[in-house]
């Protein structure tokens, strides 16, 4: 049986489908009623991971949890989740991390996550780290805009980040909580190729099969905007992610097709997937 925290989102809910779908029991964790549908094999728990103790009926008998936490984890107990794990006999634990954490270890915005990933190796537990770079899916962040006026504003327009698909990270997720082979690694995840913000406009504008303009935003205009709903180390350091990657921030990955045998998904797929969400 495997746990998986964090089930509603766009990592979680498909991981909890792999799983299910290959044969394995599945404990989808989330904080709230259940909202959304559960497939055979899977069965729903409420816990919260700022309070560890609710954790212990999701992860009684498990092999392993995928510990997925909210923002950088700072707010958390982690040593008490852990704790839990150990007491519920899990084996293996698959931490999500982010690629910051390996190319700006010095970065404020994310250094509760390296903690974090310091104490999960220390856990006793077997222990596979993903740090997946930008996701597909920040462009859920555009949908209202394209929506109601066909435009989206965003900074550094012309910027290429290789942008990961969060379908190929549960499915590199699925891999490592199957398969001990995976233990005592870590993984950075992206996509097949370099996207900018105005290329993503495009490949969406492509799928709708209608023009989508593009306004350019100043980096204060960006930060503004951002801060209303993320706190502000944050916004500085995905700001310096976006606007100024390094070399390996843009570098492709080979973890992906190295764990999946196959490439990681482009951009494209990913809108003709989800277009529905900017109809």
């Amino acid at each position: 049986m495997f746990v998986v925290t964090g089930a509603t989102g766009n990592v979680g809910r498909t991981l909890s489908s792999i799983l299910a779908a290959s044969g394995a029991a599945v404990t989808a964790v989330s904080r709230g009623r259940r909202p959304f549908e559960v497939q055979d094999g899977v069965r729903h728990e409420r816990a919260d991971l700022e309070q560890p103790e609710s954790l212990r009926a999701a992860v009684a008998g498990a092999e392993g949890l995928f510990l997925l936490v909210e923002g950088a984890g700072a707010h958390l107990d982690v040593p008490g989740i852990l704790r839990v794990a150990v007491a519920g006999g899990v084996k293996r634990i698959v931490l999500q991390s982010s690629q910051a954490v390996g190319t700006r270890p010095e970065a404020a915005s994310h250094a509760p996550l390296k903690t974090i990933e310091e104490l999960v190796r220390r856990s006793g537990l077997g222990w596979t780290i993903l740090r997946p770079g930008g996701f597909a899916s920040n462009v859920f962040a555009w949908a209202e805009s394209i929506r109601g006026g066909r435009t989206v504003a965003a900074p550094f327009g012309d910027v290429g980040l290789p942008v990961v698909d969060p379908d190929d990270i549960a499915a590199v997720a699925a891999a490592a909580l199957r398969d001990s082979a995976h233990e005592g690694r870590t993984y950075e995840l992206t996509g097949p190729a370099l996207s900018t913000p105005r290329e993503r406009v495009a490949d969406l504008a492509a799928v709708l099969g209608e023009p989508i303009g593009f306004v350019e935003q100043t980096p204060d205009e960006a930060r503004e905007q951002m801060l209303r709903f993320m706190p502000p180390p944050v916004v500085e350091g995905t700001l310096a992610i976006v606007g100024a990657p390094t070399e390996r921030e843009q570098r492709i990955s080979p973890d992906v097709a190295e764990v999946l045998g196959r490439s990681p998904r482009h951009f494209a797929a990913w809108a003709a997937r989800n277009i529905d969400a900017f109809r």
